[in-house]
């Protein structure tokens, strides 16, 4: 079995390394892309193996000699859990020496015996430190592993999609189902649903047994459509379509426009209220053809669409 205590065991002393100039400028620039802190920093810290960012990455020979001091010499910490720092390490040098030409990372893993789900989850991790999403999600949706890191890997998908296509997000949350642990995240997740799909938003705030929390869920979805560009158009239309309960029949109504703050301040929320009542058939106005009310006194409505 490999001495990964041995420095020399664990890392080439030949060869390019991944940590000169260039290569810590470019672990810098992904660590300042996602608000400060790496995925291993997390993993570190989680370790209490050391500071991540004071110590990733090792600026100098005798930085990474340090480094690796810490991580065989951390106590409390289980021989996997250490084998995986490692196994991150060199995947930087499988980097720089092409990767399909090196194999440092699975010869460590191979040799020392390090469980299969470890090497999927620190892969998985790598490539989210370096803002490869897609790949990163082939190993992190991956059965065989916990959901660990699920709310930090959930916000950054989150706050790093692009042109308002959550698909990455919220395929790694269909697949793995993890049970988030922060408000932060919570919101982030829905906000990217209620952005997605609002019948699967509502349909997942009703998940929730806190009465208190699935108010707060609905009104966040409620306040996403009437204040998006689309607030009269299709995304209105399907939120006031949508079967309300009994008491999210009344959250709407006091949301927007009750006594509270709420989203009546949106331009557009005596709009929304108005397209409701058409659709439940309980306005009190004219229809006029728009599927608003013209105006004046005057019966009810007909129940229908649009």
């Amino acid at each position: 079995m490999l001495d990964f205590t041995q420095f020399s065991a664990a890392f080439p002393t030949d060869g390019p390394k991944p940590y000169d100039h260039g290569g810590i400028r470019q672990i810098e620039t992904f660590r300042k892309t996602f608000d400060g802190v790496l995925f291993i920093d997390r993993v570190l810290r989680a370790l209490g193996i050391t500071d991540g960012q004071k110590s990733y990455p090792p600026r100098t020979d005798s930085a990474l000699h340090t480094l690796h001091s810490q991580i065989i010499s951390a106590p409390n910490v289980s021989l996997h859990a250490r084998l995986s720092v490692l196994y991150y390490l060199l995947l930087d040098y499988d980097e720089v020496r092409s990767s399909s030409l090196s194999n440092l990372a699975l010869s460590l893993a191979e040799e020392s015996g390090l469980p299969r789900n470890y090497q999927i989850l620190m892969r998985g991790l790598w490539h989210m430190d370096h803002n490869e999403f897609r790949f990163a999600l082939e190993h992190l949706c991956h059965p065989s592993l916990p959901s660990e890191f699920a709310d930090d890997i959930i916000s950054v998908l989150v706050r790093h999609t692009s042109n308002d296509d959550y698909s990455l997000p919220l395929a790694y949350w269909h697949t793995v189902q993890p049970t988030l642990k922060t408000d932060a995240a919570l919101e982030l997740l829905f906000g990217a649903l209620a952005r997605t799909s609002i019948t699967e938003a509502l349909y997942f705030s009703r998940t929730f047994p806190d009465c208190g929390a699935r108010k707060g869920l609905f009104e966040m979805l409620v306040g996403s459509v009437v204040n998006s560009p689309d607030a009269l158009g299709v995304r209105g239309k399907e939120l006031v379509s949508l079967p309300f309960e009994r008491e999210e029949e009344k959250w709407f109504g006091e949301y927007l426009g009750g006594a509270g703050e709420g989203g009546k301040k949106s331009k557009n929320a005596r709009a929304v209220l108005r397209m409701r009542e058409v659709v439940t058939g309980r306005n009190r106005e004219p229809v006029g053809a728009n599927g608003f009310g013209n105006g004046g006194g005057g019966g009810g409505g007909k129940k229908g669409g649009w």
